[in-house]
């Protein structure tokens, strides 16, 4: 018999669980769930864990394994369960906060656990090939920083040694394609914690993507309709209690500044400007819909052990914008950010594209009923006409809205969220915005926050993991290098770089002391798309010997004919070379 994949997780965490207790007398054990890749359990050992200590628990788990012990189930009183976990102290805890009644206990050999189940029948159903611990981590009891300080023990497990040995090739490839490696390695970004924690520093590589990726957005926006705007990057405290943020979101925010007697806050968010921006003057439903966009730098407080190089940051810039419009217009708006979405996706590589939608949650949400199932519905119906896959996530909406996540698979399978299209009925209350109905009557509109890439930041992230640092030729920092195969060539690869660069493209020539095949080594570890070998013959010719970053050899063009077939891709927005 087959068992759901959880379940397989789960009862492993049981048998990892077993074999901690034996081999290490006196520990007190925590709770094991499945996660996603794997599972874990947590501990309380008598003396450290070491990561040498893992092999033997996975030769004992598969000896147990092995047994072929029934996983039995059973129901006991609230009192009983104490008696039988005396010697628990994390499991009493557990009992404790349970309700009067009966409380399952799962038991497989001399080992039980505290659990409602389901597992596998027997240990045989498991299989002894098919996880790996993985590694060894602190973790508080039950989140809490007051609480111990246990030894959580990660694990992979999957359904098949083929899976598991798919994943861990997958991440033995995320290692790669780590975006804080290949940042240092090519030169893209950097961090100081010394300066300032979660705040990157984006080097002239780093920065060339970027101004090529906004110069892009910023031409994309103003094609599809939007206007751009540029907002401050402090408020007085007015402004977050007027918007919910001191509120709802303080913990987030940076501590405030004093200013001519007045507190000030660093923006976490764009949208309260925006606001301003609209309640400047009056608007007649002829003005609607507004659609306003900012590349807006926002700071928010992350604590220090969750940032990770480009993917979680205290300082970024998100892709922002604003849609205020009728409730009329808003099915037409939210499909036409839908297809902007994909359009910008696509373009950029991503072909795999899920679509996730958030309803109201069960408690705190703002907005009466008719609007949520109408703002929901325009939402279903724009992935539907798009024939997008989607799923519900019920009661995943934020309070003052539903919306749509987009998530993208990158090279390797894994699922990046980039797009978020937001419904927010709480700001346009909160600061009174009201537009002049053909009724003449002042009239509520919907507002829409929207981000398509996310973050600069993050999207950086994603996009270097995804490409593994090849990037396409219109984004790639560096488009062109020019090799002379002797310091005799080195003005002709001046010349050749010049003329490139006065076509438009990011090229230069390498007069380095090094070596032609160390030059040509260098530009392929750096991932640059073309490289241009120039010699005698090409010198009189007017020509290039073109090479690809892959080395694929192209042989030799004319320059204006290399030029032309570059430009022709940098407009296309090629992915290939």
């Amino acid at each position: 018999m087959s068992h759901p994949v959880e379940t397989v997780r789960h009862s492993l965490s049981h048998v990892m669980a077993e074999a901690v207790v034996k081999l290490h007398p006196g520990t007190k054990v925590g709770i094991g769930p499945a996660i996603e890749d794997g599972f874990y359990y947590d501990f309380q050992f008598p003396q450290p864990l070491q990561p040498d200590d893992l092999p033997a628990i996975e030769k004992e788990m598969r000896r147990i394994i092995a047994g072929g012990a029934s996983f039995v189930r059973r129901e006991v009183s609230k009192e009983e369960a104490k008696n039988l976990f005396a010697d628990e102290p994390f499991k009493l805890e557990l009992i404790e906060g349970l309700a009067d009644g009966t409380i399952s206990v799962y038991e497989q050999g001399a080992f039980r656990d505290l659990c409602r189940g389901p597992h596998v029948d027997s240990t045989r159903d498991l299989r002894p090939d098919a996880f790996k611990l993985r590694s060894i981590a602190g973790a508080y009891w039950r989140g809490d920083e007051k609480r111990p300080m246990l030894t959580r023990i990660y694990a992979y497990a999957f359904g098949s040694k083929a899976d598991l040995e798919a994943h861990l090739k997958m991440l033995e490839e995320a290692e790669k394609r780590d975006n804080r490696r290949l940042g240092k390695e090519l030169d893209l970004f950097s961090t100081h914690d010394e300066a300032g924690p979660g705040l990157i520093y984006w080097h002239p590589k780093g920065g060339r993507f970027r101004v090529a990726l906004e110069n892009w957005w910023r031409e994309e926006h103003y094609q599809n309709g939007y206007e751009i705007l540029f907002t401050p990057h402090i408020g007085k405290s007015w402004l977050w209690e007027t918007s919910g943020h001191l509120g709802f979101y303080k913990a987030g925010m940076y501590s405030s500044m004093k200013i001519d007697e007045d507190d000030y806050y660093i923006k976490p968010m764009n949208c309260p400007f925006h606001i301003m921006i609209y309640k400047n003057g009056v608007h007649s439903y002829r003005d609607l819909p507004l659609r306003w966009a900012e590349l807006g730098t926002v700071y928010r407080y992350e604590r220090s052990g969750t940032l990770h190089g480009l993917m979680r940051v205290r300082g970024f810039t998100q892709d922002d914008a604003h849609i205020i419009c009728t409730p009329e217009q808003i099915e037409d708006e939210i499909l036409e950010v839908l297809r902007f979405s994909l359009y910008m996706h696509k373009t950029l590589g991503f072909k795999d594209i899920k679509a996730y939608l958030a309803t109201k949650p069960k408690e705190g949400a703002v907005g009466d009923d008719t609007r949520w199932a109408q703002a929901l519905e325009s939402l279903r119906k724009a992935v539907d006409r798009e024939g997008l896959a989607y799923e519900m996530d019920e009661g995943g909406g934020a309070f003052y809205g539903p919306k749509i996540d987009l998530k993208v698979k990158d090279a390797i399978g894994r699922e990046w969220q980039l797009t978020t299209i937001q419904f927010d009925f709480n700001e346009p209350e909160r600061f009174d915005m009201t537009y002049v109905d053909a009724d003449g009557q002042r009239k509520r509109p919907y507002m829409v926050h929207r981000a398509l890439l996310g973050s600069i930041e993050r999207f950086f992230g994603v996009y270097l993991e995804h490409t593994a640092g090849a990037f396409p030729i219109w984004l790639s920092p560096e488009q062109a290098v020019v090799v002379p195969v002797a310091p005799a060539f080195d003005e002709y690869a001046k010349k050749v770089a010049g003329e490139l660069a006065a076509a438009g493209l990011r090229a230069r020539a390498d007069l380095s002391d090094d070596r032609m095949n160390a030059k040509i080594r260098n530009a392929q570890n750096s991932k640059i798309p073309y490289i241009l070998v120039v010699g005698q013959k090409e010198a009189e010719e007017g020509a290039v010997a073109v090479r690809l970053r892959d080395g694929t050899q192209l042989g030799a063009l004319k320059i204006a004919d290399f030029t032309d077939r570059v430009l022709r891709k940098v407009r296309a927005k090629a992915l290939d070379l």
